[in-house]
C-alpha cells in the first residue's frame, strides 16, 4: 500500500512550511513514528515524524517551500527493510557509479562545452574559461569547476584562500529578517541607556546559589533577576506593557516576557507567560526549558507566540553596549550587557564594581521619554537593591530556600 504524507497545519495562521531538511535519505526503509524530516515555519523548525513503516520516496526537496496539505513524499508499507537497512546512499557509495549517474552530477552539459550553471558562474566572476581544467567526463567543465576557479585580482599572498559558499536562508531567518526590518521602517525607534551597579545580585548569588540549586535542581542566574525587575518596572509603567494595533493602542495586564535565545537555526524568542505570577524558582525552571528546547531543536509555536515585552542578553556573547531592536508588535525591548569590574564614585571615592550597561529600545509612538527613561532607572532600582524591591525583604522566603 502506498500512503502519502502531507504537510499537517503547524499553526493557526501558517499556510505553508519549508523543507529544512530531510534527516533519512531518499528510498530508505523508515519505522512509524521516526522524525524523517525538519520543516521550517516562520515561527519555529519542526520534526515530520514517519506515519507508517516502509520505503520512502521524496516528493519534495531540501529548501522547497511546500503548503500546508501538500504531499512531500510516499511511504511503501509494503518494502522490507534491506539487509542490515542501508539506504540507498550508501549502497552508492559501495558500488563504482555508472556513466548514466556520471552524466547527472552537478547537471548535464553539451559536448565540449561548460554546463549553463558552470557558464552563469563564468560570467558573473569574468573567469578566462581558457585558464579552467574540467573534472567532469570528458573534461568538461562543470559548476563545481567554476565555483573552485580562482579569479584574476592581481598578485594574491601565497596560499591565499578566496573561496565563498552560497545558501539559501531558511525560512525563519528570513521572517526573522522581515520582522526586523519591519521594526525599524515601521516604528519610531528609540534607546536610551544606564548602567546597573550588580554588587548585590553577585552578593546574593555567591551565598545562595548552591543551596538554591540543590533544593531546585536549577541555576540561580541573572535573568530571573531581570525578569522580577522588569515585570515591577511594567507595572509602574504600562504603556511599556502595550502595543499598537491599527488606531488602537492595546494594554496588557500580565507579563509575557519574550526571552531572545541562541538556537542552531538563528535567534528565537520564547515566552515565559504570565512571569508576574512567577517566583524565582518557577522562571529560571522555564528559561532552562525554553532554552534546552531551542538548542535541541525541538521548540513548539505554542512556545514561540505571544509576548508582551522581550529581554535580550547580549552580554553572553561579550557585547559591552548595543541598541536592539524591537520585536513587533510589541513596544519594548531590554537589551542586557557583558558585567565588567569598572572604577566608579561611590560618596567621593573611587571604587570597584561589577557594573552592567543597560539599553531600552522603545517605541516613541506610544511612550515618552518620561515613561522609557523612569522604567529603565526602575530597573536599576530593583537590579541594585533586589532584596527591598523584589523579595519583600524576605529572602530566603523568596528564593524558597
Amino acid at each position: 500500500m502506498i500512503l502519502e504524507m502531507k504537510v499537517p497545519s503547524p499553526g493557526e495562521s501558517i499556510t505553508e512550511v519549508e523543507i529544512a531538511q530531510w534527516l533519512v535519505e531518499d528510498g530508505d526503509y523508515v519505522e512509524k513514528d521516526q522524525a524523517i524530516a525538519e520543516v521550517d515555519s516562520d515561527k519555529a523548525t519542526l520534526e515530520l515524524p514517519a506515519e507508517v513503516s516502509g520505503i520512502i520516496t521524496f516528493k519534495a526537496d531540501e529548501g522547497d517551500a511546500v503548503a500546508v496539505g501538500e504531499i512531500v513524499c510516499i511511504i511503501d508499507t509494503d518494502g522490507k527493510a534491506p539487509v542490515g537497512n542501508k539506504s540507498k546512499n550508501e549502497v552508492n557509495k559501495e558500488t563504482e557509479k555508472s556513466p548514466e549517474v556520471l552524466k547527472t552530477e552537478n547537471t548535464t552539459y553539451a559536448s565540449g562545452a561548460p554546463s549553463p550553471a558552470a557558464k552563469k558562474i563564468i560570467a558573473e566572476k569574468n573567469i578566462d574559461i581558457t585558464s579552467l581544467k574540467g573534472t567532469g567526463r570528458d573534461g568538461r567543465i562543470t559548476k563545481t569547476d567554476a565555483i573552485k576557479a580562482k579569479v584574476s585580482m592581481g598578485s594574491l599572498p601565497e596560499n591565499g584562500k578566496r573561496e565563498q559558499t552560497t545558501k539559501k536562508m531558511s525560512m525563519l531567518r528570513r521572517k526573522v529578517a522581515e520582522r526586523l526590518v519591519s521594526a525599524k521602517n515601521e516604528t519610531a525607534m528609540l534607546t536610551t541607556f544606564n548602567e546597573v551597579d550588580m554588587s548585590e545580585i553577585f552578593n546574593i548569588r555567591k551565598k545562595h546559589k548552591e543551596s538554591f540549586k540543590s533544593k531546585h535542581e536549577v541555576g540561580l542566574g541573572f535573568m530571573s533577576f531581570f525578569t522580577k525587575a522588569v515585570v515591577r518596572a511594567l507595572k509602574m509603567y504600562p504603556d511599556v506593557n502595550s502595543m499598537i494595533e491599527g488606531d488602537q493602542q492595546i494594554t496588557y495586564d500580565y507579563c509575557d516576557i519574550s526571552v531572545a535565545v541562541s538556537g542552531p537555526k538563528g535567534l528565537m524568542v520564547p515566552v515565559v507567560r504570565n512571569a508576574e505570577s512567577l517566583s524565582f524558582r518557577s522562571i529560571e525552571s522555564e528559561i532552562k526549558r525554553l532554552a534546552i528546547a531551542a538548542r535541541d531543536g525541538k521548540i513548539t509555536i505554542d512556545d514561540m507566540t505571544g509576548g508582551t515585552f522581550t529581554i535580550s542578553n547580549g552580554g553572553v556573547f561579550g557585547s559591552m553596549l548595543s541598541t536592539p531592536i524591537i520585536n513587533p508588535p510589541q513596544s519594548g525591548i531590554l537589551g542586557m550587557h557583558n558585567i565588567i569590574e569598572r572604577p566608579v564614585a561611590i560618596d567621593g571615592k573611587v571604587v570597584i564594581r561589577p557594573m552592567m550597561y543597560l539599553a531600552l529600545s522603545y517605541d516613541h509612538r506610544i511612550i515618552d521619554g518620561r515613561e522609557s527613561v523612569g522604567f529603565l532607572v526602575a530597573i536599576k532600582e530593583s537590579l541594585e537593591d533586589p532584596l527591598n524591591t523584589l523579595m519583600d525583604g524576605d529572602l530566603k522566603k523568596s528564593l524558597e530556600l
